[in-house]
């Protein structure tokens, strides 16, 4: 079974900065994709930014040149360094990995993080 655990996330004053991290852990063969997501009450679940097994970046126009995805292989974990921070980005932000079991490809949650922009 694969397990997501997020850490980061909190309260900032607008202007600041904040770095998420997730990693994955379990049995599996390779991780095609990771990325990150957030949720604001009301509203659907919305890319924020992800990065393919070949390095390739997407992110959310709103982040562009704030935020930045980058990932670690070794240690099956995805980072999300979030400068600029604005009240906007106030949400519960929440990772995810499209992980190959071997068999078939699978996509995989984290449990979310609360981060809160206010001053």
């Amino acid at each position: 079974q694969v397990q997501l655990v997020e850490s980061g996330g909190g309260l900032v004053q607008p202007g600041g900065s904040l770095r998420l991290s997730c990693a994955a852990s379990g049995k599996f063969f390779g991780i095609n994709a990771m990325g990150w997501y957030r949720q604001t009450p009301g509203k659907q679940r919305e890319p924020v930014a992800t990065i393919a097994s070949d390095s390739t970046t997407n992110y959310a126009e709103s982040v562009k040149g704030r935020f930045t995805i980058s990932g670690d292989n070794a240690k099956n974990t995805v980072y999300l360094q979030m400068n600029s921070l604005k009240p906007e980005d106030t949400a519960v932000y929440y990772c995810n990995f499209v992980i190959y079991s071997g068999t078939s490809h699978a996509r995989y949650w984290g449990q979310g993080t609360q981060v809160t922009v206010s001053s």
